[in-house]
């Protein structure tokens, strides 16, 4: 599983030109499953979502999780994560899981951080979507339950 978790003001997901999913202060998690990924893998993503320390103190240091600050999550779908732009000059992704299971470990992931005590909004699982965001910071985080970065 992969995440590029962006700490945002505020965030939105459109698809059609409809708001599906909308979020202020918190973050927006884009995220790819591989063809391997469990439920391991889903309860390692949450504990990182939910629990990274990359929110301001009273000093401003980032020293604080996403629970410690009452943020929400903005959790969207994205198969790139896994595109693979090593060889010729257009990316291969057969490292990306596609379909129902995908499918079902991308809600699970969503589900699990909602569970954890976070407002979680969403994207749509194979849909073309327009994703709007206030990067607060910067502070942009990858994540890969595979460690290889």
């Amino acid at each position: 599983m992969r995440a590029v978790l962006q700490r945002v003001t505020c965030a939105s997901v459109t698809v059609g030109g409809e708001t599906v999913g909308e979020i202020e202060a918190g973050l927006v998690v884009l995220l790819a499953i591989a063809p391997h990924d469990t439920g391991r893998e889903v309860a390692w993503m949450r504990d990182k979502v939910c629990g990274l320390r990359i929110f301001p103190d009273d000093s401003g240091r980032m020293n604080l999780s996403l629970l410690e600050v009452k943020g929400e999550a903005l959790v969207v779908p994205q198969f790139t994560l896994y595109g693979d732009a090593r060889k010729g000059k257009r990316p291969s992704f057969v490292m990306a899981a596609q379909g129902p299971e995908a499918q079902r470990l991308y809600e699970e992931v969503a589900g699990a951080v909602a569970s954890a005590g976070v407002r979680c909004a969403t994207g749509v699982f194979g849909a073309h979507m327009d994703v709007g965001l206030v990067n607060d910071g910067p502070v942009t985080i990858l994540l890969d339950s595979d460690k290889t970065f």
